[in-house]
């Protein structure tokens, strides 16, 4: 691959559209560059956590083949019916979900966002995550989106969630649960 980026500003975009991967141009608004931006939005999110020193080897490695995976299904929003997401992708999501949530306690009550700074990250991608899952939803209402990506980001915010709870133990900070009864005093 030459040089994709020898300047970082053409002007084409001052109209208000952007160019697809396929050459097509659409509006910076349209439902498709909404889910692909989202997408990389939530690949930040997950940098951050990367970003804190809290985050063990294991989970550093996973999270670091999710950043490269998400960037592939960034590829593959941004170009109208190419596929760069697939059912293994999901299988490899779900056996680290399994593998993560095996040792953790059962949830008694909701979770709130925090435990700790890498914590609260892998809450705060989780939450993103979800967006772009919602994103790619309503773009498939109006274009073709494969299954494969939208079940592979409802899957990572899950394994998000997991992380976060992992993380929360992990920093002794312990997780931050819903005091539903606070109320009733």
């Amino acid at each position: 691959m030459g040089n994709r980026l020898s300047k970082i500003y053409t002007r084409t975009g001052d109209d208000g559209s952007t160019g697809l991967g396929d050459g097509s141009r659409t509006g910076k608004d349209s439902l498709r560059v909404n889910s692909y931006g989202t997408v990389d939005e939530a690949n930040s999110c997950i940098g951050l956590v990367l970003a804190s020193p809290e985050v063990p080897d294991d989970i550093r490695a996973l999270l670091e083949r999710i950043q490269h995976q998400m960037f592939d299904l960034g590829g593959e929003l941004c170009i109208p019916g190419h596929a760069a997401i697939f059912d293994a992708d999901i299988d490899h999501l779900e056996n680290e979900l399994d593998k993560y949530n095996e040792n953790l306690p059962p949830l008694k009550e909701f979770i709130l966002p925090g435990g700790g700074e890498a914590g609260a990250r892998a809450h705060i991608a989780r939450t993103v995550v979800r967006r772009a899952e919602r994103e790619a939803v309503a773009l498939s209402r109006e274009e073709d989106v494969r299954s494969e990506a939208i079940r592979y980001l409802n899957r990572l915010s899950d394994l998000l969630f997991v992380l976060a709870r992992v993380l929360a133990r992990a920093s002794g900070h312990g997780e931050v649960t819903w005091q539903h009864e606070r109320r009733k005093a």
